[in-house]
C-alpha cells in the first residue's frame, strides 16, 4: 500500500524544534520503511500550528491522496494530523468513504474500523483540547502578569526580560540611548528622520543581537513606532485595554503627550536634500509662511552662501519679504544671545545667592508634593468608587472600562510627577540651568553646529519671525529680565523671576532644562572625575 509520510512542527519559524521534524521522520522511517506491505512515496514537510485549519501542505497532501496518489498517511502521532474538529472530521470522513484507506501512527496503533476510528477521534478530541486548555492557561497567566503591572511576552526595544524574577528590567546600553532620543524629539528642533542619523552615525546605536537577527541600524518607521509606543511612558496596552506598567518609564506621561504632538505638528522641516540650520522654525512676518533657505554659488569667485527667505507660495498678493543671508541673520542671534548674557562674576555671585535661598525652593516642593498626594488620593478614591458602581451593575462594562483607563492614566501621571519631585535634585536645578544659559549660550553659539544652533534658539524663544531682514524672537520668560544686575537685590530679583516663570510653567521648564543637558554634554561634558 502507498503512503504518504507527514511531519509537522508546531512553530513556523525555521530555526525552532527542527530537531522535532528529523526526529519524527526517523522514528517513522525505522517503523515502517523495511516492511514489505508499506511503500513511501513522498514525505512532507509543514511548519505551522494545526490548532486552526487552513495549513496548506496539509491540504495538498489530502488533495492529492483524493486523486489516488496514495493510500494512508504516516504521521509520528494524531496529533501531528489535526488539532482542530475540522480536520480531524475531514480525516474521519475520508476514511468512512473509502478515499483514505488507513493511518500508522508511531506511538499509536490504529484499525480502519469503528472502534478504531473512535479512539481516533477520541485523541483527536483530547488534542483539541489541549490546544484550547494551553490557550486558556496562556491567557489567565497574561490577565495575571498585566494585573501585576508586568507586559507578557518581548518587551520592547530598551528593556530586558528578567527571566529569574520574572519582571521587566532596564537594557543597561539601549535604556539611556532611547531616552536621548525622546531628549533630542523634546526639543522641537530635531526630526525622527534627524534622530535616526545621530543615533547611527554618532552612538554608533545597533539592535540587540537576537538569534540570527539584530545588530543592525534603527530604520525610519521604526524610530516613528519607537516615539509613538506607550510603554515607554509606563503605559501597558494589550488587547485593546490599558494597564498601568511597574517597568522604569523612559519618559513621563506629559512628555511623552508632548512627543506626539510634535510627531503630527504641521509645517516640520520635512527631508531634504541639503540640511539648514534654521528652516522649519522662523515664519515670514509678511505673510506668515515658514521661511525656507538655499545654497547660492557666486559663478565668478566660487564663494558659496545661504540665503533664507519667506518660501512664497502665496501667488497672490506676492510676499515682497526680501531673502537675507546666514551670516547677517548669525549675526543678529549673537546679539542677541549678548544681551541677555551673564557676566561670570555676576553668575557665580547669582549661584551663591540662590545656594542661600535654597530653602525656598524645598519649601514649593514640598508644597507641590502635598498637591500630588491629594490628587493620588481623589484618584484611588475615584477608581474605587467607580468600582463598586459597576459590581452593582450600575454602569456598563464599556463605560468602567473607559472610565476606568482615564483613572489609570491620570493616577501613573500623578505618581510619575511625585517620583520627579521627590527625587533628591541636581543641585541649583532648573533654577541654576538657566543662569547656566545665560552665561554660557554666547559662547556655546560660536563653537555650535547646526543642530545645537537651532536647538539653543528653541531653547531660549519661540515665535521666531523675519521682517525687513530683522529676525524676532518671542524670549520665554525665564530669559527676560535684564542680566545686568550687579548689587545683591538686583540678583534675588532675577532669580525670584527665573524660579516664578519657571513655576508658571512647568512644560516649559521642563523644556529647558532637557535642552540645557544636551548643550551641556555636547560643549561641557563631565570630566573623569566627576563621571567617577
Amino acid at each position: 500500500m502507498r503512503y504518504f509520510l507527514y511531519c509537522r512542527k508546531s512553530t513556523e519559524s525555521e530555526d525552532r524544534q527542527i530537531l522535532s521534524i528529523e526526529s519524527q521522520n526517523a522514528e517513522a522511517l525505522r517503523a515502517f520503511s523495511n516492511r514489505p506491505d508499506i511503500t513511501i512515496i513522498e514525505t512532507f514537510v509543514e511548519s505551522k500550528s494545526a490548532k486552526a485549519p487552513g495549513r496548506p501542505i496539509f491540504n495538498a497532501m489530502l488533495a492529492r491522496i483524493e486523486k489516488g496518489a496514495a493510500d494512508g498517511i504516516i504521521a509520528w502521532h494524531p496529533d501531528r494530523l489535526a488539532r482542530n474538529s475540522v480536520d480531524g472530521g475531514r480525516l474521519i470522513y475520508s476514511l468512512d468513504i473509502g478515499v483514505l484507506k488507513d493511518l500508522k501512527f508511531v506511538t499509536f496503533t490504529f484499525e480502519n474500523t469503528s472502534n478504531g476510528k473512535l479512539m481516533l477521534n477520541t485523541l483527536f478530541g483530547f488534542s483539541k483540547y489541549y490546544v484550547d486548555a494551553l490557550s486558556e492557561n496562556v491567557k489567565r497567566g497574561n490577565r495575571m502578569k498585566l494585573e501585576r503591572g508586568w507586559r507578557p511576552n518581548q518587551v520592547p526595544l530598551g528593556y530586558q526580560n528578567d527571566k529569574v524574577a520574572k519582571t521587566i528590567i532596564q537594557d543597561p546600553i539601549h535604556f539611556p540611548l532611547i531616552r536621548k532620543m525622546f531628549d533630542l524629539m523634546l526639543t522641537g528642533a530635531m526630526s525622527p528622520k534627524d534622530i535616526a542619523v545621530k543615533a547611527r552615525d554618532e552612538w554608533g546605536f545597533r539592535t540587540p543581537l537576537k538569534r540570527k537577527k539584530g545588530g543592525t541600524p534603527l530604520a525610519l518607521s521604526t524610530i516613528y513606532r519607537l516615539l509613538s509606543n506607550p510603554f515607554y511612558a509606563g503605559i501597558i496596552l494589550w488587547q485593546g485595554q490599558t494597564y498601568p506598567g511597574k517597568h522604569d518609564p523612559v519618559i513621563s506621561l506629559d512628555e511623552f503627550a508632548r512627543v506626539q504632538e510634535l510627531l503630527g505638528k504641521p509645517g516640520r522641516p520635512r527631508p531634504q536634500k541639503h540640511r539648514f540650520a534654521y528652516t522649519g522654525m522662523i515664519r515670514c512676518g509678511a505673510c506668515g509662511l515658514m521661511v525656507t533657505a538655499e545654497n547660492k554659488v557666486n559663478r565668478r569667485y566660487g564663494y558659496r552662501y545661504v540665503y533664507y527667505h519667506c518660501t512664497k507660495r502665496r501667488l497672490d498678493p506676492r510676499c515682497p519679504e526680501p531673502c537675507v543671508e546666514r551670516a547677517d541673520l548669525e549675526k543678529q542671534v549673537a546679539q542677541l544671545l549678548s544681551k541677555m548674557s551673564l557676566p561670570p562674576n555676576i553668575h557665580r555671585v547669582a549661584l551663591a545667592q540662590l545656594a542661600d535661598n535654597g530653602a525656598q525652593e524645598r519649601d514649593l516642593i514640598a508644597a507641590q508634593v502635598k498637591s500630588v498626594d491629594q490628587s493620588i488620593r481623589a484618584t484611588t478614591d475615584q477608581l474605587r468608587e467607580l468600582t463598586g458602581l459597576r459590581l452593582r451593575n450600575l454602569i456598563s462594562d464599556a463605560d468602567f472600562l473607559t472610565q476606568r483607563q482615564g483613572l489609570q492614566t491620570d493616577e501613573i501621571r500623578l505618581n510619575q510627577q511625585r517620583a520627579r519631585l521627590t527625587r533628591e535634585p541636581r543641585q541649583f536645578e532648573p533654577t541654576g540651568d538657566v543662569l547656566l544659559l545665560r552665561s554660557k549660550a554666547s559662547d556655546w553659539y560660536r563653537k555650535a553646529e547646526d543642530d545645537d544652533k537651532r536647538l539653543l534658539l528653541e531653547t531660549i524663544g519661540s515665535n521666531h519671525t523675519l521682517t525687513n531682514k530683522i529676525l524676532s524672537i518671542e524670549a520665554r520668560k525665564p530669559f527676560l529680565r535684564s542680566a545686568n544686575c550687579s548689587d545683591d537685590l538686583n540678583q534675588l530679583a532675577l532669580i525670584n523671576d527665573i524660579r516664578n516663570a519657571l513655576a508658571e510653567n512647568p512644560e516649559e521648564a521642563a523644556l529647558i532644562q532637557r535642552n540645557i543637558n544636551i548643550l551641556r554634554e555636547r560643549f561641557e561634558p563631565p570630566s573623569l572625575n566627576e563621571a567617577a
